[in-house]
């Protein structure tokens, strides 16, 4: 998962970099034209702006990253920041090194305090002689959305949780919660909220005895559920009939599956045993964390592949949920 994303965040990072160089290596070889009348240069870096239509600000830096100029910015020339000493700047360091060209990775700005990007040109002569660097900043979310949504792959992702928790864990015991005692009453109206009332993404909190839903019809809000609504079928009637969405992963005949299971794996052992469970129909994903507070989420076939046994660590060759 980790190189996946990694993957997807070079790739935009790659068509930042081909965007950018050819830009600033037009401007840096304009501003030796003018080198080094600061006047002319800040002159230059304010045209510089738009060619760089998403630049937050230009500068130029000398060859020790002391700043030459004020910071070109589209409100207008921002002299405090001549003179300014960027060289322990974490994206000055590939620029100090002898890159070329070079653009950072992410950082929180310090003045606004948002995610920024910082690309960095070297200004050489033709001749070879160097003189400094030209300095571009970027809001990252003024950047144009060239990049796809990123998707997480479905794999089985193993979590701990609280040190505290895990090291307590054969000192406690399940007790039974109002869940637990209608634990039948609520499963079956959760599948039919699922199934016929267009529940997608559904948390059940077995220990405190309540229930999350997000629905079709709102998806940006969450309804929570006591136990009193989750056995009673009036709920129902509180939520408009939805077909089962086509795009979904998980089939509807196997929801009911998903759920009977978490009533298994609830009642698989007074010590280790679930706490909560989650299902999402569109990823396709189900979350389980356990009473060691160590959390899994994985592919819903895979769930339902798993024995009894394979939780416990007492059958093939798996390794118990506290691990």
């Amino acid at each position: 998962m980790a190189n996946d994303l990694q993957a997807s965040i070079m790739r935009q990072r790659a068509i930042l970099k081909s965007w950018l160089a050819s830009s600033l290596t037009h401007l840096a070889e304009s501003c030796l034209a003018v080198w080094p009348d600061r006047q002319a240069l800040e002159q230059r870096l304010m045209e510089g702006l738009n060619e760089l239509p998403y630049c937050k600000y230009l500068y130029i830096l000398d060859g020790h990253a002391h700043q030459l100029t004020a910071n070109a910015s589209r409100g207008g020339l921002l002299p405090e920041h001549f003179g300014r000493d960027r060289s322990d700047r974490p994206y000055m360091a590939e620029a100090l090194a002898g890159s070329a060209f070079s653009l950072s990775e992410a950082y929180i700005s310090r003045n606004a305090r948002r995610p920024s990007l910082t690309a960095v040109q070297r200004i050489v002569t033709p001749s070879g002689e160097f003189h400094g660097y030209l300095g571009a900043d970027f809001d990252l979310r003024e950047l144009p959305a060239t990049q796809a949504l990123y998707e997480q792959p479905q794999q089985w992702v193993q979590l701990k949780g609280d040190p505290a928790i895990r090291a307590g864990l054969f000192h406690q015991a399940r007790v039974a919660s109002p869940m637990d005692e209608r634990i039948d009453e609520v499963l079956d109206l959760l599948t039919e909220l699922v199934t016929v009332h267009g529940v997608f993404h559904a948390k059940l909190h077995f220990s405190s005895s309540r229930a999350t839903l997000w629905l079709l019809d709102d998806p940006y809000r969450f309804r929570i559920h006591n136990i009193a609504e989750l056995t009673d079928p009036d709920l129902c009637l509180a939520f408009p009939h939805r077909d089962y969405p086509g795009d979904a992963v998980i089939p509807a005949e196997k929801v009911r599956a998903i759920l009977q299971t978490f009533r298994e794996l609830r009642f698989i052992d007074e010590t280790i045993y679930l706490r909560s469970g989650t299902l999402n129909l569109f990823n396709g994903i189900v979350g389980l964390t356990f009473s060691c507070d160590g959390s899994h989420y994985m592919p819903w076939n895979e769930f339902l592949d798993k024995r009894v046994e394979f939780w416990l660590g007492t059958g093939g060759t798996s390794t118990p949920v506290p691990d």
